[in-house]
């Protein structure tokens, strides 16, 4: 699913938004998740999972092509972990 198929469904399915409610909407939950994460906070969306920032320290890899090996600078890097409800689903899904 897209970004722009969340759009679409949460549109069809509230019927008192139109689609640019809709797109703010989408819009204003993904860019708190991302202001979060960016101030380092942990965010949790409970029944669904919980995203974290973990830092990557620096180091050195091999370029595939030319085998000179590169250093990469450290950084940070967001993580999510899935809450038990969402796997429960996920698997009864394929059940």
């Amino acid at each position: 699913m897209t970004k722009s198929e969340l759009v679409e469904q949460l549109a069809e399915i509230n019927t008192w938004l139109t689609r640019k409610d809709s797109e703010t909407i989408v819009n204003l939950v993904f860019d708190s998740i991302s202001e979060a994460l960016r101030k380092g906070e942990k965010v949790e969306i409970r029944g669904f999972g919980s995203f974290t920032v973990r830092e990557r320290g620096a180091r050195e890899a091999r370029n595939p092509k030319s085998g000179a090996i590169v250093k990469i600078p450290a950084k940070k890097t967001p993580f999510f972990k899935t809450g038990k409800e969402l796997r429960e689903r996920v698997n009864d899904l394929e059940g």
